[in-house]
């Protein structure tokens, strides 16, 4: 049990330039979206619509939720991000992907700051408190994976620069790396669906 929690502390210190920028351009494209929304920016507003009607209509979570299976909720929505988080974390093999798909992602969770009336949920301390502890909560687990898959991919690349195609070989500390990191993330995407889907500042 000590050799797992020194390893995933090593691979943590390896990793942390990564992961750092992929939480800051999370908040950076996060707080865009605030802001777009905030100023009454008509696409950012129709966009905002679009995405949380279809999820009131289609997704399991957001369904479960309204008819009362707040845990079931929770549970869907935590898989959900787990398939999301793998997507993005095999997506750093290619650099530079991950940085759209995280500035998508952190602009999404900027233009949901108003709620269906296009009113401000951050304008009481709880609701606002609650909006970002919610982002907070699912940008770590999410920085950890991507950031760990985006040094993958740049360690691959530099092993293999001078490869073939047919000697191209996945960088074994840097993919170790990233199985560490989601032994973190796995949890902490579980407490933000919890938080997110059980707190009785949901509402």
């Amino acid at each position: 049990m000590r050799t797992l929690f020194t390893s995933i502390l090593i691979s943590l210190e390896r990793c942390k330039k990564w992961i750092f920028t992929i939480f800051i351009i999370y908040w950076i494209t996060c707080l865009t979206g605030i802001i777009l929304v905030h100023n009454e920016n008509s696409f950012s507003l129709s966009y905002r619509d679009r995405i949380v009607g279809n999820a009131l209509k289609n997704d399991r979570a957001s369904i479960h939720f309204h008819s009362g299976n707040r845990f079931r909720a929770a549970l869907i929505d935590c898989k959900g991000n787990l398939y999301s988080s793998f997507i993005q974390s095999f997506l750093g093999l290619s650099v530079v992907l991950p940085y759209f798909t995280v500035s998508y992602q952190g602009w999404i969770g900027g233009i949901v700051s108003v709620n269906n009336k296009h009113k401000s949920r951050l304008k009481t301390i709880r609701s606002a408190l609650y909006y970002f502890i919610v982002l907070t909560l699912q940008y770590i687990p999410y920085s950890l994976v991507i950031g760990s898959g985006l040094k993958l991919g740049i360690e691959t690349y530099r092993q293999n620069k001078k490869n073939n195609l047919l000697n191209f070989k996945v960088n074994r500390t840097g993919a170790k790396d990233v199985l560490n990191m989601y032994l973190i993330a796995i949890p902490l995407f579980f407490i933000a669906s919890c938080f997110e889907f059980l707190s009785n500042w949901n509402v």
